[in-house]
């Protein structure tokens, strides 16, 4: 019981280090959360057009958030990816096609943008996260209830 307390404070201890490192990086100005929402939309239409190309159509990659750097030349686009066991496989897939992908995107957003910035991809697995505390926390249920017939 005490290794399921000990994993799930772990977890816990690893998602709050990783909230407090993005939010005290920098405060994100109103034009760097602009920008980035239009490069999320437009990304994501991208991606729904090509994708099927790039990393087949079984695959779901959805576009979590997009974080813009102060000078607003590099956009880090987080993907959540669904439905694969490898997630990293359509990360690599997508940045084989790089230039593609960022004509098609630039193609999208030229008349909003004088340049078009430099992107990185990087997976989201928080959902994965969360899906793992949850199995944690019904172990635990399940450890300190074991005549509990609910679960």
């Amino acid at each position: 019981m005490k290794n399921g307390y000990k994993s799930v404070l772990q977890i816990l201890i690893n998602i709050n280090k990783k909230l407090l490192f993005s939010f005290t990086i920098t405060m994100e100005s109103i034009r760097q959360k602009q920008i980035a929402e239009l490069i999320r939309r437009n990304f994501s239409t991208v991606l729904s057009e090509e994708g099927k190309y790039i990393y087949g159509q079984k695959v779901l990659v959805t576009v979590t958030t997009v974080k813009m750097s102060s000078d607003l030349q590099l956009a880090k686009i987080y993907l959540s990816i669904y439905n694969t066991e490898n997630k990293q496989e359509p990360i690599l897939e997508l940045e084989e096609q790089y230039h593609r992908l960022k004509q098609s995107l630039y193609s999208k957003i030229k008349k909003q943008m004088r340049v078009m910035p430099e992107f990185k991809l990087y997976l989201d697995d928080t959902l994965d996260e969360v899906y793992k505390m949850d199995d944690l926390f019904k172990k635990i249920n399940q450890q300190s209830n074991p005549f509990d017939l609910k679960a």
